[in-house]
């Protein structure tokens, strides 16, 4: 990996400078592998095989191809970075924290919805394919329209409800109303869920795994008072009963949340509410 001190200077003038260090220098589509010099001591050579598209540039998407120097410990997103910064500029990707914490940098890799800072270069080197999240609309390059599965996630009412007079203390709950809905106030809106659904690839109207976690954090919720008003949301043609349990969104989630017994649990709501 090339020395952080030869890392181009981040510009600190406003969006014109921003937008020229997102850009960077423009490159050929499809010009072939683009390789550093050989892997210094503990380096790893690793070849990212990207999936790209820029409407700008070509109506159909390409492959291109890019060998970079890393350390095994580096993460994937690492990669991607010495990519952008140093091999084609134009690349697009979404990223922020770098942390697991954000959702911002979902990927499909190798075949399987992953966040790029949560993949170890060691665990996909020597060769890694990497292409943009499926089922939602391709921007450029690995940056998809995430409008869908916002508009999925509001349709179920993601916020507390309660019109009850505010008690002298702040609601209380105990350890084991707490631990009914825990698992799924982890998901940190990535989509990887939902966009390794099947169903939500062919189907653009079903709501999606992303969006029934969020119902399911706030139906089970004691303090809650808007349950039943969810449970008709997900009982409608394109809610929950879409689901035909591949368990994709469970091995897909990065926060280890048990997203289909969380669609099951809320199946089970809405017919014990209609008995």
């Amino acid at each position: 990996m090339a020395h952080p001190d030869l890392w181009p200077e981040t510009p600190h003038e406003g969006p014109e400078d921003l937008e020229l260090w997102e850009e960077g220098p423009p490159r050929e589509p499809g010009a072939g592998p683009r390789a550093e010099g050989p892997p210094a001591a503990g380096e790893v050579r690793l070849t990212l095989k990207i999936r790209r598209y820029n409407p700008a540039v070509r109506p159909d998407a390409w492959w291109d191809e890019f060998a970079v120097n890393m350390h095994p410990t580096d993460r994937l997103l690492d990669a991607l970075h010495e990519v952008k910064w140093f091999h084609d500029g134009t690349l697009a990707l979404r990223r922020s924290c770098a942390h697991g914490v954000c959702g911002s940098d979902a990927m499909l890799i190798d075949g399987r919805n992953a966040l790029a800072c949560k993949v170890l270069v060691k665990d996909v080197a020597p060769k890694v394919t990497v292409e943009p999240i499926r089922g939602l609309r391709v921007i450029k390059d690995l940056v998809v329209d995430m409008e869908p599965f916002f508009e999925g996630y509001k349709r179920v009412l993601p916020f507390l409800i309660n019109d009850e007079d505010p008690p002298d203390r702040e609601r209380l709950q105990t350890p084991q109303e707490r631990e009914r809905y825990d698992d799924t106030t982890k998901c940190i809106l990535c989509a990887a869920c939902t966009t390794s659904c099947p169903i939500f690839w062919g189907d653009g109207e079903y709501i999606g795994p992303a969006a029934i976690v969020n119902a399911h954090r706030f139906v089970f919720d004691s303090r809650d008072r808007g349950a039943r008003d969810r449970l008709d949301i997900l009982a409608d043609r394109t809610g929950v009963f879409r689901c035909r349990t591949t368990f994709n969104c469970t091995e897909a989630c990065p926060r280890g949340i048990k997203v289909t017994k969380a669609i099951q649990e809320v199946k089970r709501a809405i017919m014990f509410d209609r008995l």
